[in-house]
């Protein structure tokens, strides 16, 4: 194999879509020793585009392009991103209603939602460390599609109209989906997933 061809190789972007488990940082490195990206992701150059805290599980993109971390993240591109969440107790439509309209969160109002229930349990691996469960306190789900993505905004959301949320799951970032990926593992990511990126953030 020639020398261009393994330059060439090197020198190709890569983007990975990766399967957070709870628990784990959105970054490659800790000074106090908690779990991160290095302990599942032997990749170099690649960077989350994006955030998924330490509590909250499911889809984060990685990638050493760095126009399209920038289209990924950038709010003025809009790219929806689709979330389940498990909350406290039964939200009625008076509770969910405001979700779809905008809750004020530190003065400032959030983008319309798209906010529904679900009328079963998702089928989602066990997390690692379960929820707490109180008996007398049902819980339901809620599937939230976002198109902005202040600082632990759905939990923040959820328990400003009374809901708090116990797990929260990243489903799908704009045109790329969770799967079965399962949690821990990555795929490479298609150029058509690449190209529908663009795409949808120009939309």
């Amino acid at each position: 194999m020639s020398e261009s061809i393994i330059s060439d190789r090197e020198n190709t972007p890569r983007t990975i879509a990766f399967n957070k488990p709870y628990g784990v940082l959105p970054c490659f490195t800790d000074s106090d020793g908690r779990p991160t990206l290095a302990d599942y992701i032997d990749l170099p150059g690649v960077y989350a585009a994006g955030r998924l805290d330490l509590d909250s599980e499911g889809l984060l993109l990685l990638t050493s392009d760095g126009r399209l971390a920038h289209h990924i993240t950038d709010p003025q591109h809009k790219l929806a991103k689709v979330y389940l969440a498990q909350v406290e107790r039964i939200p009625n439509e008076k509770a969910l209603e405001p979700l779809r309209k905008g809750v004020v969160l530190n003065g400032k109002k959030t983008r319309p939602a798209e906010v529904r229930l679900l009328p079963d349990d998702p089928q989602l691996p066990d997390r690692t460390i379960p929820i707490r469960f109180r008996k007398n306190v049902p819980t339901a789900w809620l599937e939230i599609m976002l198109r902005e993505g202040l600082n632990r905004q759905v939990r923040r959301m959820t328990a400003a109209v009374g809901h708090p949320t116990l797990r929260l799951v990243r489903m799908a970032i704009g045109p790329v989906v969770l799967g079965d990926l399962q949690p821990g593992r990555w795929r490479e990511l298609t150029s058509r997933e690449i190209a529908q990126i663009y795409s949808a953030a120009r939309r």
